[in-house]
């Protein structure tokens, strides 16, 4: 039989076990922040009818789509979590309680040239408060609260959760009589970071067809720096001449105002006004997030506000507002900057190791530690003690327990903790104890700060 080397497709990923532990420690740091905030967990079907995927697609999303037939079937793979969420809302509206709160954390599949950190298989992890009819905008300024809550549990300090809204945006390009182009501005202005002011400028009036005066005035508003009440008091200038953006302005100041009291320090927020978000569908608050050591990740979370999410599936009006985490993406250029912590990878706090031929007593010893709240594995091959110890070490689990003759005769059993060395004679329960409290005492971030 001729045999298949074993590949992995490019553009998706793979991980050994202890890396796969650290992706699974950052999901479950995700759904438990989640749930603190009232959402409800949510699964989407990976295959959905091709017609319902493209509905709001055509262009880049349909070149994209991994697309099939199945008999008569038309299908296609999901390509992001928001689209099967406004079919999903509007197919169990009579059903659902408003405002609707649900989390996702799924595999979406793009196919898009594979590059460094951009994958055609990924991980989305996304929030999102469905209104019926209307949302308060307490929901936009409870958004980065959750954004600071999960960055913290990952371990992070060093980020900032910049914020804008669109509405400031369409009202000011409005009172220069940009309006119809307004879209493509804040696609443009949208890369200032990556691009720079001259270059910018340059595509504001080769590409655009702005003059001089129009395209300076545009970054000299994008340019307004400063605290957050001298930004918020610096567009006082631009109100009274626009409705759209004074609404825009009374937004983000609620936004701003309501950060503290939702425990979001100023030091990790900063209103933004080159802000956009390069979706159409936004329409009041933005935000994107970015790590302050690390610029050239660009935003590893991302969202904002929309009014209308299933128009395309029914004609009831849902508003709501979410973000978005990209994991996989995320934790690849983690894991590339040597960020992630080496702690806390193992597949089990300790392993038994049985030293007679009978294993029952070894059984017994490790039932009554996972009782305990341990997770135990239980070594059951006929090895070397060296070579038992060797594979102690090379799962890394923090604790071996070591059962022999006289530890059976005495009741107890030897508990080494493979991070210090020591060693300790102890009952079952004062084991479970020990480990639980070494444990404890050595918790680590699933993120090294730098």
């Amino acid at each position: 039989m001729e045999r298949i080397k074993p590949r992995t497709l490019s553009g998706f990923m793979e991980l050994l076990p202890g890396k796969q532990a650290k992706m699974e420690r950052m999901m479950d740091i995700l759904r438990k922040t989640y749930a603190q905030y009232g959402f409800a967990p949510l699964d989407t079907p990976v295959i959905e009818d091709a017609q319902i995927l493209l509905a709001k697609g055509g262009g880049e999303t349909e070149k994209q789509i991994y697309r099939f037939s199945k008999g008569d079937s038309d299908l296609a793979l999901r390509f992001d979590l928001t689209v099967p969420l406004a079919k999903y809302v509007a197919l169990h509206y009579g059903e659902l309680a408003f405002p609707f709160r649900r989390y996702q954390i799924g595999k979406v599949y793009r196919g898009e040239r594979a590059q460094r950190g951009r994958f055609r298989e990924f991980y989305q992890a996304d929030i999102d408060i469905i209104g019926d009819g209307s949302l308060s905008v307490l929901n936009e300024a409870e958004i980065p609260a959750i954004i600071y809550k999960i960055f913290r549990g990952f371990g992070l300090n060093r980020f900032c959760i910049r914020v804008n809204n669109r509405k400031l945006l369409n009202g000011f390009y409005a009172m220069m009589d940009l309006a119809e182009k307004s879209g493509e501005i804040m696609r443009t202005v949208d890369k200032l970071d990556k691009i720079g002011t001259d270059k910018v400028r340059l595509l504001l009036m080769e590409e655009l067809g702005l003059d001089q005066t129009q395209a300076e005035g545009i970054l000299r508003f994008m340019a307004i720096s400063g605290g957050n009440a001298q930004v918020l008091t610096a567009l006082e200038a631009y109100s009274g001449r626009n409705e759209t953006f004074d609404q825009g302005l009374e937004e983000l100041r609620a936004v701003t105002e309501n950060l503290a009291g939702f425990g979001v320090p100023e030091t990790h927020f900063a209103v933004d006004l080159s802000i956009a978000r390069g979706l159409d569908y936004y329409t009041g608050t933005v935000y994107e997030t970015t790590l302050l050591d690390y610029p050239q990740i660009g935003s590893v979370c991302s969202g904002g506000r929309y009014d209308d999410l299933a128009g395309y599936y029914t004609e009831k009006k849902l508003p709501g507002v979410g973000i978005s985490i990209g994991l996989t993406r995320l934790f690849y250029v983690l894991d590339e900057q040597g960020m992630l912590s080496e702690d806390g990878s193992a597949p089990a706090d300790a392993l038994v190791l049985p030293m007679t031929a009978d294993p029952a007593p070894a059984i017994a010893l490790a039932e009554q530690l996972r009782s305990a709240g341990v997770r135990v594995q239980l070594y059951g091959e006929q090895k070397k003690f060296k070579q038992k110890m060797s594979y102690a070490d090379k799962l890394g689990v923090p604790f071996a327990v070591l059962l022999g003759e006289d530890e059976i005769a005495q009741g107890k059993c030897s508990v080494k903790d493979m991070r210090t060395g020591e060693q300790v004679l102890l009952c079952p329960e004062e084991a479970a104890a020990h480990i639980l409290d070494g444990l404890a005492a050595g918790q680590s971030t699933v993120i090294r700060e730098r």
